[in-house]
């Protein structure tokens, strides 16, 4: 390993949103851990972001770096500051920012140029990146897609068979054609544009991303472990013909407070105090509510959740994308004073990882955004399931019905960063069926034994930690 390691050179190019880029930061740290010379590529304001997460990793490993493009904002037409995603002020922006990230291509290939890596990992929103490598310095590119085996199954037999066609109504039921498992779904909970025929900007970009793939990739790089889905990776490889590594959990490379606490933005409450809060509770006695970095739910839906959360009689950390200075028009009248102590709510940014591996947590009410569902996982914490968008409806399958360890809180509807509407009685059913019961300890036991496979796949002799020593030992033989 060390000799086919310490010479490769492998640049790491994660899309611009929060999502993308905190796991392939945690992968270019985890190659990095084992020998490789990883730089990872990105514009300066998500640099900063960036450069936080690997710090302390850089003090005890100097192979980790970054190197900067610029983004040219004002030349796409949009705001300055726009280099995330995350932060685009208005959804009919959202196209443009896409096309624009094609902007990247040129100061990408100066770079290739300037370093000549041995491999790229390239989000597979940069499909392009595989364009540039193949034909200017002829290195493999690795695909990221950032979910899991299961949804880039589902999604692809999907394309393949439409079976969404073949219904004649938004709520009849139809099965995923050979897709094992007998999964099925409803069209209500794809992208409109995929049900009604359109092509969106959005949606085109996809489509190429997706053809890119197949043509121009080495082969897939997936945050997921073996054991966790195994028919599915399988199914990839043999069915599919996609050649894959699972090198997950990649948030388990993140060994302690500091680090856990640094991805992603700035966390808008202390750390030590969140987790002095709940050190103050019982095991499994508290349930931790977030939808991730996208998702924006209308104050109508937050005050469905608060009414939800208070029926349930469940202590909950709550976190919530709205400051002090937005008000608090969205929470019911006296719910903070109501709940005190009994509910913490975090406006902002939360230490995620952190607050999952807390004994107290006993649930998750999640978005099932592979990053959050993963975590999730790894934590060994049943969840309660609420999709919005994106592949999302596929994870909620693989969690409830597939791994039996989430409760789908009845979210249907395929609704862009608003989430479908869920009324209280919903959200108080879903929250006492995680947490109350013998279902609910089924769940929990299911849950932990995942929790310690997880930690068993990136150990030494892990079906994780072999598959990325396979990887790095074909790209460093390739090389050769």
């Amino acid at each position: 390993m060390g000799s086919e390691s310490s010479s490769l050179h492998i640049f790491f190019f994660p899309f611009l949103a929060y999502g993308h880029m905190i796991p392939m930061v945690d992968m270019a740290k985890l190659f990095a851990s084992r020998g490789v010379n990883s730089t990872i590529v990105t514009t300066p304001v998500n640099a900063t972001p960036i450069s936080k997460a690997i710090r302390k990793f850089q003090t005890h490993n100097n192979n980790i770096h970054i190197e900067t493009i610029e983004f040219p904002c004002s030349k796409a037409g949009l705001p300055e500051g726009c280099e995330n995603g995350d932060l685009i002020p208005s959804p009919d922006q959202v196209p443009v920012f896409f096309e624009a990230t094609r902007l990247l291509q040129e100061p990408f290939e100066r770079l290739l140029l300037q370093q000549k890596p041995d491999c790229v990992v390239a989000d597979i929103f940069f499909h392009w990146a595989a364009d540039s490598a193949s034909s200017m310095v002829g290195i493999p590119t690795l695909t990221f897609h950032g979910t899991s085996f299961f949804s880039t199954c589902a999604l692809e037999c999907v394309r393949l068979h439409e079976p969404h066609k073949n219904v004649s109504s938004d709520s009849e039921p139809f099965v995923i054609p050979d897709l094992p498992g007998e999964i099925k779904m409803v069209r209500t909970q794809f992208p409109p544009v995929s049900i009604n025929g359109e092509t969106s900007p959005v949606g085109k970009f996809f489509e190429e991303a997706m053809e890119s793939e197949k043509k121009k990739s080495y082969g897939l790089v997936v945050n997921s472990f073996y054991e966790l889905e195994s028919v599915y990776a399988d199914f990839s490889r043999n069915e599919l013909g996609r050649k894959a590594w699972h090198i997950g959990p990649l948030s388990l490379c993140n060994r302690d407070t500091e680090e856990k606490s640094q991805r992603g933005k700035d966390a808008s409450i202390d750390e030590n105090e969140c987790l002095k809060w709940l050190d103050t509770k019982k095991p499994n006695s508290v349930v931790y509510i977030c939808f991730g970095s996208v998702v924006n739910f209308e104050d109508s839906q937050l005050r469905e959740i608060a009414l939800g959360l208070e029926a349930s009689g469940q202590q909950f950390i709550w976190v919530v994308k709205r400051t002090k200075k937005d008000g608090d028009e969205w929470l019911p009248e006296g719910f903070e004073k109501r709940m005190e102590g009994k509910g913490l709510i975090i406006r902002g940014w939360a230490p995620q990882v952190l607050i999952l591996e807390h004994q107290a947590i006993g649930a998750f009410v999640t978005h099932c955004g592979w990053n959050s569902s993963l975590e999730g996982v790894a934590a060994g914490v049943p969840m309660v399931t609420w999709p919005v968008l994106a592949e999302q409806f596929y994870n909620e399958k693989l969690v409830t019905e597939i791994l039996k360890i989430g409760v789908p809180v009845g979210a249907k509807k395929w609704v862009r960063m608003v989430g479908d509407s869920v009324e209280w009685e919903a959200v108080e059913k879903a929250l006492k069926k995680i947490m109350v019961g013998e279902e609910a300890e089924e769940m929990r036991k299911k849950a932990k034994v995942l929790s310690e496979l997880a930690k068993s796949a990136v150990e030494k002799g892990g079906s994780s930690y072999c598959d990325l020593s396979a990887l790095i030992e074909e790209l460093g033989s390739r090389r050769h």
